[in-house]
């Protein structure tokens, strides 16, 4: 039974820092129906600013600052790069292949950087642990799970409260009308890269944190399971990306928790699960768990 509380708190925590990621997804897509490939190499960049910040600005100030960085860096990204001729959203599929391009040159560069080094962010839980009843759990785990619930909890309600909320709700149901009605469709979608980069950045810190032994040049390929995530609960839909994300997250828990049980599926089965998972509720739901069908006009 411990073991089972234990892997279930597991699944929670990454399910939680999973979330950050595929609301990231999720926002940009959203926004200018773009698949952002490089928004594991954004993250990547978020922890590795606040590795190599910390020692001089604190754990606090290297955040904040690897937050702003890579909120700025995927602003700019998306307004001087893919907007370029203007928001156009004939032209997502040709912009998701540009950030296939972005992702490599940033990649590429941090990894150069990195090295086969193991860096350290700073954070102040170190690797302290606490006990929850049976259950012990790292202090970082606990603090992925708060901090996320937070964040997230501030996006929803940017989405639902404030006039840049409601023109990308606007904007994502009809570009056209939206435009019409004096929404500012540029700044609307650079802000929501802004945000999505912000996420990123601050996901790092907890993908970092212990247990994982510090951030390294495979750490930005951990955004891909939140692929699956945003997948499942529909590209368009920020709750389905929470759902999603903490049902990606116990499925690799669970699995990791019980590979000596699921032997017969192979070692490293943990890695591919976020993925048969979405094959499987998509082969039910094609539209995922919260999307719903569009209607066309023919």
């Amino acid at each position: 039974m411990t073991a089972l509380l234990d892997n279930v708190f597991n699944g929670l925590a990454l399910g939680a820092v999973y979330a950050l990621v595929a609301l990231g997804f999720v926002i940009i897509f959203k926004a200018s129906g773009v698949m952002n490939f490089a928004h594991g190499s954004l993250l990547l960049l978020g922890g590795y600013l606040t590795a190599v910040l910390h020692d001089d600005l604190g754990f606090a100030g290297a955040l904040a600052v690897s937050v702003l960085a890579t909120a700025a860096v995927a602003g700019a990204m998306d307004r001087f790069l893919l907007q370029a001729g203007g928001p156009d959203p004939h032209t997502a599929h040709v912009q998701t292949i540009v950030t296939i391009g972005v992702d490599i040159l940033i990649l590429t560069d941090l990894s150069r950087r990195i090295g086969g080094d193991l860096l350290s962010l700073g954070d102040p839980w170190g690797d302290s642990v606490s006990g929850l009843g049976p259950v012990t759990v790292a202090d970082g785990r606990i603090a992925a799970i708060v901090v996320s619930a937070v964040v997230i909890a501030g996006v929803f309600a940017l989405f639902r409260y404030t006039t840049w909320g409601l023109s990308l709700r606007a904007s994502a149901e009809d570009v056209e009308a939206a435009s019409l009605m004096g929404v500012r469709l540029v700044r609307v979608r650079m802000l929501a890269w802004c945000l999505a980069g912000a996420l990123a950045a601050l996901a790092a810190v907890f993908l970092a944190a212990f247990p994982a032994p510090g951030l390294e040049r495979t750490t930005g390929q951990i955004a891909l399971k939140a692929f699956p995530a945003a997948i499942l609960g529909g590209m368009a839909s920020p709750p389905g990306a929470l759902a999603g994300s903490l049902l990606i997250g116990m499925t690799e828990a669970l699995v990791a928790g019980y590979q000596s049980d699921l032997h017969v599926l192979g070692e490293g089965f943990g890695d591919v699960a976020p993925y048969a998972v979405m094959v499987l509720v998509l082969l039910v739901r094609p539209t995922g768990l919260f999307g719903g069908k569009a209607a066309v006009r023919v």
